[in-house]
Formats: C-alpha cells, sequence, structure tokens
C-alpha cells in the first residue's frame, strides 16, 4: 500500500513540475544596444519579477501555466508591456527588448548654461537643475523671492545680512555670496551695487526652471563666478496659450499676487509677467523690532520672441522692479510717535533689458548676439545716515556654435561695463567706480569614446586697471555603463575688488573707504570638483539615484574689510582662503512616494598671514530631507526636516544648533484650479527663541550675525488658477 502511495506522490510532484516554466529576456537601450543593468521584469499577476544583469539578462523561474502580462521597466525609460502564453512561449533562446528614453524625463534635463545641444547626462561639467513640481512646490511656499528655492537645496545657504530689512545672499559651498554670479537667462543683471536685495526681489513664477553649476565657472561667464552660479531660466511661450494667476496669504499678513500669460501666434509669440507683494511689520518674539520689514513691491517682466525668419530668431525683453521696503522699530513703522527710533529703509528701482539674436549659418552652426542694459537705483536711510546711488551696467556678447556628430565648439567675445555713482554717503568720501571688462573664450566637448567625454575651455580677460587674466577650464566625464557616471573637473576664476560685499552690506555703506584704481588685484581662485552619479531600480517599486560632490576651492589674497581708525577700508593681506568638502544626495522613490535626502559638509577655513582660523557663518554639517506624496497628479503632501549644525559667529562666539520643518499641500480641482496650504518653520524655530540679534539699546542697536530664522512659524496658502 505504502508503495502505491508513494509512487502518486511522485507523479504528483512530477505533474507539478511540469507546470512551472522559465522566461528570459535581453533588455537594452534602443539608441545605444548597451544593456540596462538594473531593469526590471515582472509579472504583476503573479507578483514575481527579476532584475537584469550585466549582460542585461533577466531570468524568472516558477511561471504556472496560463497568459499573464509581462512588465518591463528602467528609470527614464519607456515601459513595455507584453502578453505571453505558458508552456506555449517555453523558450530555447531569450528574447531581446529595446527601450527608448522617455521624452518628459528628457524634457525635464535639458540645460542652458553649458551653451550645448546636450541633454544633463551628457555634459561633463556637473549642472543641478531645478524645475517642474520641485520648482512649483518651492515657488508655493514663497511666490514673493528665490531664498527659499535655493536655501532647502544641497551645499546652498542664504545668508541674512539684515535683522530688519531681511536682505540676503547666496552662499555656495560655505564662500561669501559675492563669489556667486546671479544670471537670467545667462545674462549678467545682479552684481555689484545692484546685488544688494536681489534675492528679495526675484519672483519664482515666471521661471521654468533654475540651474546651478558648483565650483568655478568663468571659462563661460567670466569673473564673479568662483564658488560658482545661478541662472534663471524664463519660461517660453508653447503652443497652448497659458494664463495663470497666483494669490497667496500669510499668517504675518503678507500677500502676493501675480499673473503670468504665455502665447505663440505663430512667428511672433509673448510672455508677461506681472506681480505685487506686500508685507507688514511682523514682530513674532516681540522684541519691539520687525522680524519681517513693512514692503510693497511693484514687477512687470514682459518679453517679446519674433521668429524672423525660419533661420532667424529675436528675444527682447524688460524687466522692471520698483519697491519701499522699510524695518526697524515696530511701534515707529506703525505710524506711532516715537522719539529717537531705529529704522532701515531701502527704497529700489530695478530695470534691465535683454536681447537674444540668433541665426542660423548653413544648415548647424549658429551665430548668437546678446544684450542687457541694466539700471538699479537704492536709498538707503538709517537715523543719521543716507547712502544713494546708482549702477548702470551693460553686457554684450557674440558667440559661434558649431556642432559636430563628436565634438561642439562654442567661441564668443565679450564686453562688460560697470559705472556706479554716488549720489549720497559718508561726508567727503565717493565709492564712485568705472570698470571695463572684454573677453575671449572657446569650450570645446569632445566624445573620445562612448564612455568618455572631455570638455575644454579657456578664456582670456582684459580688465581696466589690471590687465590679462587667464582661465583654463577641464572636465572629464566616465559613463562605464547606465548606471554610473563619475565627472572630474577643475579650472580658475577670478572676482575684481569692489565695495559691495556683505560686510559692508551690514553697515549700509557707512564709513567705507573707496579702493583707489588700481591699489588692489583681483581676488583669484582654482579649484576642482569629483562626483560620482549612481541610479538603479531596486526591485519592482523602488528607484534609487545617488550622487556624491566632494569639492575644493582655494582664494588667494581675498578681501578683508577691516577697521581703520573711524572708518572701514579694503584690505588684501597676504594669505589665503579655502573651502573643501562633501555633498551627498539620495532620491528614494517608491510607489506615490519620493523622499530626498541632502547631506553636507563644509570646511572653510581662513589663513591670513601665517594666522589659521576657521570662517564664520558656516554650518559644516547641514541636512536636507523632503518627502512627499504625490497621488493621481492632483493632489500633493509634503514633509521637510533641515538641520544645521553650530555656526561661528563674527564676534567670535558659536551660534546654536537647530532644526526646521515644514508641511506643504495642494489640490488640484479639474485643470482650472488648485488650492495651496503650507505650514512653514512649524517648530517656530528663532535665534530670538535661544540667542540674541543684537546689543544694546532698541533706540540703538547694534546687531549680531544673524544665523538663524527670526521670523519663526508662518502659515501661507492660496489659490491658483490656470486657464
Amino acid at each position: 500500500m505504502i508503495k502505491y502511495i508513494m509512487a502518486w506522490v511522485l507523479m504528483l510532484c512530477g505533474t507539478f513540475a511540469v507546470a512551472q516554466n522559465q522566461y528570459s529576456a535581453f533588455i537594452k537601450d534602443h539608441d545605444s544596444g548597451e544593456a540596462l543593468v538594473g531593469a526590471t521584469l515582472y509579472f504583476p499577476q503573479l507578483q514575481i519579477g527579476g532584475t537584469a544583469d550585466e549582460n542585461g539578462l533577466v531570468s524568472v523561474s516558477n511561471i504556472p501555466n496560463g497568459e499573464f502580462t509581462i512588465e518591463i521597466r528602467y528609470l527614464g525609460y519607456e515601459e513595455i508591456k507584453i502578453k505571453r502564453s505558458f508552456p506555449e512561449s517555453s523558450q530555447k533562446d531569450p528574447e531581446t527588448f529595446e527601450l527608448g528614453h522617455h521624452d518628459e524625463e528628457l524634457e525635464a534635463v535639458v540645460v542652458q548654461s553649458m551653451r550645448s545641444t546636450r541633454v544633463i547626462e551628457d555634459i561633463p561639467s556637473r549642472v543641478e537643475v531645478i524645475a517642474g513640481e520641485e520648482l512649483a512646490e518651492k515657488a508655493n511656499m514663497k511666490p514673493g523671492d528665490i531664498r527659499m528655492l535655493l536655501s532647502e537645496s544641497t551645499g546652498i545657504q542664504t545668508q541674512q545680512t539684515s535683522a530688519t530689512s531681511y536682505n540676503s545672499s547666496i552662499r555656495i559651498q560655505g564662500l561669501d555670496g559675492k563669489y556667486t554670479q546671479l544670471l537670467r537667462d545667462g545674462l549678467p543683471l545682479y552684481g555689484g551695487y545692484s546685488g544688494g536685495l536681489s534675492l528679495m526681489q526675484i519672483a519664482p513664477l515666471d521661471l521654468a526652471q533654475v540651474e546651478v553649476i558648483k565650483g568655478s565657472s568663468s571659462t563661460l561667464y567670466g569673473g564673479g563666478a568662483i564658488a560658482g552660479l545661478v541662472n534663471l531660466i524664463s519660461k517660453r511661450p508653447e503652443e497652448e496659450q497659458e494664463l495663470k494667476l497666483m494669490l497667496n496669504g500669510t499668517s504675518a499678513l503678507g500677500l502676493d499676487a501675480s499673473g503670468f500669460y504665455a502665447e505663440d501666434f505663430g512667428k511672433v509669440g509673448t510672455t508677461v509677467f506681472v506681480s505685487y507683494n506686500k508685507g507688514t511689520p511682523y514682530d513674532p518674539a516681540d522684541i519691539g523690532l520687525s522680524a519681517i520689514p513693512k514692503f510693497d513691491r511693484y514687477s512687470i517682466n514682459p518679453k517679446l520672441f519674433w521668429e524672423i525668419s525660419k533661420n532667424s530668431q529675436l528675444d527682447f525683453g524688460i524687466n522692471w522692479t520698483q519697491e519701499e521696503r522699510l524695518g526697524g522699530n515696530m511701534q515707529y513703522l506703525k505710524g506711532e510717535s516715537v522719539a529717537n527710533p531705529y529704522f532701515e529703509e531701502n527704497l529700489t528701482d530695478r530695470l534691465s533689458t535683454q536681447l537674444v539674436f540668433s541665426q542660423k549659418l548653413g544648415s548647424d552652426k549658429v551665430l548668437t548676439v546678446k544684450n542687457s542694459l541694466n539700471h538699479f537705483d537704492r536709498k538707503i536711510s538709517i537715523p543719521d545716515f543716507v547712502f544713494q546711488g546708482d549702477q548702470r551696467s551693460s553686457f554684450s556678447e557674440a558667440n559661434l556654435f558649431i556642432p559636430g556628430e563628436k565634438s561642439e565648439w562654442t567661441a564668443g567675445l565679450n564686453l562688460w561695463t560697470d559705472k556706479f555713482t554716488q549720489h549720497q554717503g559718508t561726508e567727503n568720501v565717493s565709492l564712485d567706480y568705472n570698470q571695463t571688462i572684454v573677453g575671449a573664450f572657446v569650450q570645446n566637448i569632445w566624445n573620445a569614446s562612448e564612455e568618455w567625454t572631455l570638455e575644454s575651455g579657456f578664456r582670456l580677460d582684459h580688465v581696466s586697471d589690471e590687465g590679462l587674466l587667464a582661465l583654463p577650464r577641464l572636465s572629464l566625464m566616465y559613463e562605464p555603463n547606465q548606471q554610473f557616471t563619475f565627472r572630474l573637473g577643475g579650472g580658475l576664476g577670478y572676482k575684481t575688488p569692489t565695495v559691495f560685499s556683505e560686510d559692508a552690506e551690514k553697515i549700509q555703506f557707512q564709513n567705507i573707504l573707496p579702493i583707489p584704481a588700481g591699489s588692489l588685484d583681483s581676488e583669484r581662485s582654482s579649484g576642482a570638483n569629483f562626483d560620482v552619479n549612481y541610479k538603479i531600480p531596486i526591485g519592482e517599486e523602488v528607484t534609487l539615484n545617488a550622487n556624491a560632490l566632494f569639492f575644493y576651492t582655494h582664494i588667494q589674497d581675498p578681501l578683508l574689510l577691516v577697521p581703520s581708525g573711524n572708518y572701514y577700508e579694503y584690505q588684501q593681506p597676504d594669505g589665503s582662503l579655502q573651502t573643501h568638502g562633501v555633498e551627498v544626495n539620495l532620491k528614494w522613490t517608491y510607489g506615490d512616494f519620493k523622499l530626498f535626502t541632502g547631506y553636507t559638509h563644509a570646511e572653510v577655513e581662513q589663513d591670513m598671514s601665517g594666522e589659521k582660523s576657521e570662517y564664520p557663518l558656516v554650518a559644516k554639517h547641514r541636512l536636507n530631507n523632503v518627502l512627499m506624496y504625490e497621488k493621481h497628479d492632483n493632489f500633493w503632501i509634503g514633509l521637510e526636516a533641515y538641520y544645521f549644525s553650530p555656526q561661528l559667529l563674527g564676534d567670535g562666539a558659536e551660534g546654536k544648533s537647530y532644526w526646521i520643518m515644514g508641511l506643504m499641500t495642494e489640490k488640484k480641482f479639474g485643470e482650472t484650479v488648485s488650492l495651496f496650504l503650507n505650514f512653514e518653520n512649524f517648530l517656530d524655530t528663532r535665534q530670538t527663541a535661544f540667542d540674541t540679534i543684537y546689543t544694546g539699546s532698541l533706540d540703538d542697536p547694534q546687531f549680531r550675525d544673524i544665523y538663524a530664522p527670526v521670523d519663526g512659524f508662518v502659515i501661507n496658502g492660496g489659490m491658483k488658477l490656470s486657464f
């Protein structure tokens, strides 16, 4: 009897074994034929699958008889869905599938800052892009300016330079804001005196994307880009008409109202952006000084896009911003009678034009001519002192782009003019200056092989009162497969001497001595970055993008603002300033969830005449964490958490470490209406809660460095309409 039972069991097992099938496939890139290591092949009905090996081969076993759907996926590529029947489709040889790039993924990462037709994955220089949903989310939280957009990026810190006017500057990898170049559509609009309040007066709502290059970028853009550059890319008209309106209010009684219109009429297109931003004096610490000042700002940015012919294109735009900003004693700001009140008033008028003409020469070459004219007028008033002046600057460029199958060239000539005229200030002291820079540059990107790409560049600038400055740059990219990308680059940079720095801004340019022409040299820099990028799907649902950037920048003979009797003067002692460290970015996706984690370690040290010291206002350790949930493209909710380690202050004290947390939500109703609500800094982290921001009396405050938020917990929310 037992032997019959055993025979029945063996027969049952044999039948079960026959019912199990195996399926194999090669998964490759459609364009290159290269194996897509880590691509997934998945049977959703059976909840089984596999991951492609180094040859692109994936095998799945234990498939029962029947017809099943197979899903083939790889991050950044179009998904393939097929049906196969078993056992009829049992194979002797694996099938081969070629995946094509996902159009939306490629569109989101096309960059302009490198003046190349290549997508971001094919450029040896490391470029970070803030676009799409991320740009929209940050715009919801601060519709009036771009501070939050930049400060929540790894390796970037916005440094508040005034406790009462709210002014801030950009610090990349721990270096002062004067070492970062700020561009609009590749044209320098915010520099020198016009750099003051610039972050506070740029609204993000008409931006298509923001591109950040860290490290010296002087080959293409000249002096001032020692720490890096930020390029603000404006929206362009598309095939469908676009009309967007936005209204935002805050618990601090702030108001933002803006509108954006774009339409392509065929040969001619246009975009128009208008905004009104209002701030109400706000003192959450109840110390009698404004954390958010009173301000009224109006902006209008119309642009015209004209296709003159099939081979010619002309773009012309105007940017105009006018603002009245008043911070200081709260009673005085509210209109009450106060004896000897402290206040800081900023009246600004900013006007700039941008013109870009491009002409195709033959089938592939493109000649581009650019020009921008800028006028900036600012009046700063504090008790017993007024500083006023206007800056008139221009930028002109002609460049030729020559593409090729394996190599592309860009060469051009630049002309900068910059003139500042002081109207009011310290008695018998004039900060007038007039500077001209002529430059020539050439850049080449060469595909040495499928794995290696080399980018080389050289610039030669002639600076008035100084002479010639040579700026070479070299970047190398190695891409052994679809998973890994390695970038190594470096170059030289410079920054011409100017009195307009963060230190001078803090004291409203009072009692600052001018820099005599030719008395000080430009600050010179050398630096290098090493970048490793890794991307891979992990299983069926989880994908990981990981990036590590190791950076080093050395600045020789930096300018210092030091006391000199009753005045301040710029000196250039024998010494150096250097920053080095690492940035790590991780992006996890799981279904409708996304987790972003960023870590920055920055060591900034100054060596003045052999005496080494830590550089102030640098958080050695920073953490950026954002967890997002997005459902059906109509509902978003995100939780943010940011950590700042203790910072050395200018008075020798050490600031406290702190966390900032926020919650952001948005819900769409159809294609027209969207509502958003954000809880910014809901832990109410404020420097005034655990440290002081000034010494002395309320009538004559002596402000300390601002290293933490002063506005605390603020709720904002509003409505967006799209037509």
